[in-house]
C-alpha cells in the first residue's frame, strides 16, 4: 500500500512539473511598424485604388525564423455613406513584409493601425 501511495505522489509531481513548465514558457512579440505607406491613383478599368505599405518587423525578441500573423485595422471614408472600419490579416516575417489592400473609387483611407500581433517563441 505504501508503494502505491508513493507511486501516486510521484506521478502527481511529474504531472505538475510538466504543467508548470508548459505555463512557464514565455511568449514574446515582435515589434511591427509601418514604413513606405502609399495610396495609388485610380486604376482603370475598375477605378480601384491600392493602399500599400512595408511593415518593418523587429523580431529580435523571437526565436530564429519565427513568423506569425497581424491585422491592419482600417478606418475608411466613403463618398456617400458612413465611415467604415475593417481588418485585414497578414503574415509577418522579419525583417519586413509588404502589404496591400484595394479600395473602391469612392473610398479613401482615413486611419490605419496594427493590431492582434501573434506571439512568437522566445529565444532560448
Amino acid at each position: 500500500m505504501r508503494r502505491t501511495y508513493i507511486s501516486g505522489v510521484l506521478a502527481c509531481i511529474a504531472a505538475l512539473t510538466g504543467i508548470t513548465q508548459a505555463f512557464g514558457q514565455q511568449a514574446c512579440k515582435p515589434v511591427l511598424a509601418f514604413d513606405q505607406v502609399q495610396f495609388s491613383g485610380m486604376q482603370p478599368p475598375t477605378l480601384q485604388r491600392k493602399w500599400t505599405a512595408v511593415v518593418s518587423v523587429d523580431a529580435t525578441g523571437c526565436a530564429a525564423d519565427a513568423t506569425g500573423y497581424f491585422e491592419v485595422v482600417f478606418s475608411g471614408l466613403k463618398e456617400v455613406g458612413p465611415t467604415i472600419e475593417f481588418r485585414e490579416r497578414f503574415k509577418w516575417v522579419a525583417p519586413s513584409v509588404k502589404v496591400a489592400t484595394l479600395f473602391g473609387a469612392d473610398e479613401a483611407v482615413e486611419r490605419y493601425g496594427i493590431d492582434n500581433i501573434t506571439v512568437c517563441p522566445c529565444p532560448h
